[in-house]
């Protein structure tokens, strides 16, 4: 959960609102490094705190350093270059089989990297890494959306964490650096904090980017309007997406500059707290949506269940004469929207009807 800081300021003590309530990690105070700067030649790690990247990472199974790219430079691209990263471009944002102009978890992710790299380096952090993890950070995510985990939770134990199970399970083949699989894995606010700064920075960006990002579709839609924005939201972060995420981008700059935690100040992160809620209220939770989620989970249960009870209807690589439950979790997690529409009408004969809505046409 998120929780506060407190530091010590020109006027004594302030407290900083951070992403996670356990929140360690440190750097130095610091310049902001702005373009001048960065035109200067100024190191895009400078920040003595900045993770730094060595030969060939500190990875599960051990490699020969690449002779051009750096650790961190070699996972972003394995990600970049990875079936579960390209699959996201047919997976929920938060509208179920999106249209031309909606996000996707694709576009999610690219959004993500570029406000995670707008922070590190004004702050002198490692970019490359805050972008490999961000890249990453939704690849566990299932189609659907959040109703996903809902749906898988009850074959996992402990449940289904897409942040976890990105980590854990989707990208481990890749045998990226530990650092990475960190900020993958913590970049969940209801998650430990992750052990690099720039894996807090991958926090912030992450919220900062759905946030602005979802009620933009949402507005696109006229499923809201800018007027019935919360007043406080209004006066601190305008009305369009543009002037909102320069706000909160550079309210973490200026925090994490001035105090060396990374984080937000209070007025600000209230404005961004209040804005996910009107979210919450008017775009995630309202009726057609809750009614999109359980149709969601009704529909993957029901490919859950047959695989298990049927394995040889799933791919040869993943039947082995009998049904193991992680690797039919991971099939099913896998699928994009499309597919697991498509399954359910070949496997469990779903009437179009019946899917959920925005998925039948077309199909």
């Amino acid at each position: 959960m998120a929780g506060f800081q407190k530091t010590l300021d020109s006027k004594g003590h302030k407290f900083i609102q951070t992403a996670h309530s356990d929140t360690w990690v440190r750097i130095e105070p610091c310049e902001i490094i702005g373009r001048k700067a960065r035109d200067l030649g100024t190191p895009t790690t400078s920040n003595p705190a900045a993770t730094q990247s060595s030969d060939a990472g500190n990875r599960l199974i051990l490699e020969n350093p690449d002779p051009l790219r750096t650790c961190f430079e070699r996972d972003r691209d394995r990600i970049l270059h990875s079936t579960a990263f390209r699959r996201l471009a047919g997976k929920t944002q938060v509208f179920i089989f999106p249209e031309d102009h909606q996000r996707t978890r694709l576009t999610h992710a690219l959004e993500v990297a570029q406000v995670a790299r707008a922070i590190a380096s004004s702050l002198g952090l490692n970019c490359t890494l805050s972008e490999a993890i961000a890249l990453g950070h939704d690849c566990g995510h299932g189609p659907g959306g959040h109703a996903s985990e809902d749906a898988l939770s009850p074959y996992i134990p402990g449940g289904y964490e897409h942040a976890k199970w990105g980590a854990d399970i989707t990208l481990s083949e890749l045998n990226l650096c530990s650092e990475t699989l960190d900020g993958i894995r913590n970049h969940s606010w209801s998650r430990p904090a992750p052990s690099t700064p720039e894996g807090e920075v991958v926090s912030w960006a992450d919220r900062i980017a759905y946030v602005c990002h979802d009620f933009e579709d949402a507005k696109h839609l006229e499923i809201v309007h800018s007027e019935i924005l919360p007043q406080e939201v209004q006066q601190l972060c305008g009305h369009q997406r543009r002037e909102q995420l320069s706000t909160f981008i550079e309210a973490v700059i200026h925090t994490s500059a001035q105090t060396g935690i990374i984080g937000m100040d209070p007025e600000i992160a209230n404005a961004l707290a209040l804005f996910r809620s009107f979210n919450y209220e008017y775009i995630y939770l309202r009726e057609e949506s809750l009614r999109q989620s359980a149709q969601v989970v009704d529909l993957l249960r029901g490919l859950t269940e047959h695989y298990l009870t049927h394995p040889a209807d799933l791919p040869e690589d993943l039947y082995g004469g009998n049904s193991n439950v992680e690797s039919v979790v991971a099939y099913v997690a896998g699928m994009t929207d499309r597919f697991a529409c498509l399954k359910a009408q070949q496997l469990l004969g779903w009437e179009a009807n019946r899917l959920p809505t925005g998925i039948g046409n077309g199909i």
